[in-house]
């Protein structure tokens, strides 16, 4: 594998930043350069498709929001915007591409629901279909209504799961693999709730590189669900506290490569990542350690080769570069911060 990798950074742009950075990343030294940016409005959250191209949400809060299509030129090493959709929806949070490359997908927590992009020549089409989620939950300052989360394709592009971190529900649906633009690309007539206890606040997913779990970050609670993944169906494992210290906005969750470790990001109080080990027979987790960070981290990444994780502290102005230690997962600052980004929040390698 090439130990030269391009890392792009969302930031949000009512300070400083461009909106999208991006950096050469070196993942066997863990060295960073700056490269170039492009302007894109409060881009929280960034998905790669295929030939270059990117797509980026502008999370809007009241104003209108959209989801760009971006082109890096890796012979230039810059990144341009080819075009933007309306999400019809206010603050998307979440976007993703399925494996075929045909449809593009969000979540908008301010909408409480999902809208579904068609994709022709890698360029975004109007939206073609807008899910809107009804509910609340118990907590009536943070759960009013519904706030979709994280919208994410199964690792057989089968189903799609919807995080609705207001009603305390993650739904499934099925997808219409069809070409056929005139049909919809989720059957929400399919759609199956699975809920959470009262409270929870779901947030983020992640899948096992074995694709027979699920685990989802519970916001509100602090908790880790990890379920049994087969065929579409869900089977709860088990629920493990990530926040002890009841700061109530964890935020991203994640696994190496190898399927061995499990980290979730904390903000709020005591700042970090909480650190887990995975059970190889029967996917149950294990809190193995604790990691500070700077100040209110909302997103991080892990090197495709495991040997590092880099977390996006947005309140530190920080993307603090950490070495794993393979065996235990506990994580090292090895001094090699990239601190000339302002309010970062996402983090990918491509």
């Amino acid at each position: 594998m090439d130990s030269l990798l391009y890392l792009l950074i969302g930031a949000y742009t009512a300070g400083l930043s461009d909106g999208v950075c991006l950096y050469g990343f070196n993942t066997e030294t863990g060295d960073s350069k700056y490269i170039s940016s492009v302007v894109v409005e409060n881009p929280s959250y960034i998905d790669a498709g295929k030939s270059g191209y990117l797509y980026a949400v502008t999370e809007n809060d009241g104003a209108p929001s959209y989801v760009n299509t971006l082109f890096f030129d890796r012979e230039q090493e810059k990144i341009r915007l080819v075009n933007r959709q309306e999400t019809f929806a206010a603050s998307p949070c979440y976007v993703t591409i399925n494996d075929a490359h045909t449809h593009v997908v969000t979540a908008n927590y301010g909408g409480g629901s999902i809208s579904v992009f068609p994709v022709q020549a890698d360029t975004l089409l109007p939206c073609a279909q807008l899910i809107v989620s009804e509910g609340s939950g118990a907590d009536k300052s943070r759960q009013e209504a519904a706030h979709l989360h994280c919208v994410m394709f199964t690792p057989d592009d089968r189903y799609l799961f919807a995080v609705d971190l207001g009603s305390d529900r993650i739904y499934r649906y099925e997808v219409n693999a069809s070409s056929d633009m005139a049909s919809a690309f989720l059957n929400e007539a399919t759609m199956k709730p699975y809920s959470l206890p009262a409270g929870s606040g779901p947030r983020h997913l992640t899948f096992h590189p074995s694709g027979k779990y699920m685990y989802a970050i519970n916001e509100l609670s602090g908790a880790v669900t990890a379920f049994r993944y087969d065929e579409g169906e869900l089977g709860e494992l088990q629920t493990i506290l990530a926040d002890s210290a009841g700061g109530r906005a964890s935020a991203h969750i994640d696994i190496t490569p190898d399927g061995k470790h499990l980290y979730v990001s904390i903000r709020n109080k005591a700042d970090g990542i909480a650190i887990f080990s995975i059970d190889d027979k029967d996917g149950r987790l294990t809190k193995t350690g604790y990691q500070f960070t700077g100040r209110h981290p909302r997103n991080f990444v892990i090197t495709p080769n495991g040997r590092f994780l880099l977390a996006a502290s947005r309140d530190s102005n920080l993307v603090e570069v950490f070495e794993i230690n393979k065996e235990t997962g506990a994580l090292r600052n090895i001094g090699k911060n990239i601190a000339d980004v302002d309010t970062p929040v996402f983090l990918k390698f491509i």
